[in-house]
């Protein structure tokens, strides 16, 4: 590497700190000195040449790691702040899960006669649930909608049942029975699902 480029290199790694955290590093940096009492007078003339140098590379080397630690405390903050951004509403999306199965349910009970003589309130509850799921969205909670046919994905489905259906493949999806929610890629509520056990006879 070039020395350029070297230069390039620290003062992209300067550019990571503040003003502010090298102003207070450095008087981390004098306050070390001053508690061993490496700025007294009587002290300086005491000591050699080597020992100073000594002590001054360990004063740099504890120089380094305070910055170090600053930084990884930085990065470790927005870190954690970016993920209360995404997955801080977890548990009221869980919470709310119900609520989107409760209209479900009641949608699926409701006959035709019923539609005919209600059909403002049906409208009204399906309304309300494509703007649950719209919200869902807007908070990248996202559903999971698996198909028949899919293969079976633990990390998002759940089995509930295995039977050995002809004319599929074993860990074939072969019926949904509730979708599931996921949060980014954290999942919310796993995908009911029935798995085909059939195997091929081979002889």
């Amino acid at each position: 590497m070039t020395n350029k480029q070297n230069k390039s290199n620290e003062s992209e790694d300067h550019q990571e700190l503040s003003d502010h955290e090298i102003d207070e590093a450095i008087e981390e940096g004098k306050s070390i000195a001053l508690d061993e009492n490496l700025l007294d007078d009587e002290v300086l003339e005491e000591k050699t040449v080597e020992s100073l140098e000594t002590e001054l590379n360990e004063i740099k080397d504890r120089l380094i790691r305070s910055l170090a630690d600053k930084e990884n405390l930085r990065k470790r903050s927005e870190k954690e702040r970016r993920e209360a951004e995404v997955y801080g509403g977890t548990k009221l999306a869980r919470d709310l899960l119900s609520v989107y199965d409760n209209m479900g349910r009641a949608l699926e009970n409701i006959d035709e006669g019923l539609k005919e003589q209600a059909k403002a309130l049906v409208e009204g509850i399906e309304l309300t649930q494509r703007e649950l799921i719209s919200v869902f969205k807007k908070h990248k909670i996202e559903q999971i909608e698996p198909e028949i046919g899919e293969k079976f994905d633990p990390k998002w489905h759940q089995a509930m049942f295995e039977s050995p259906v002809s004319e599929t493949k074993k860990g074939e999806i072969i019926q949904v029975m509730a979708n599931g929610f996921r949060i980014s890629d954290r999942l919310l509520r796993a995908a009911q699902v029935g798995v085909s056990s059939y195997e091929e006879d081979k002889d």
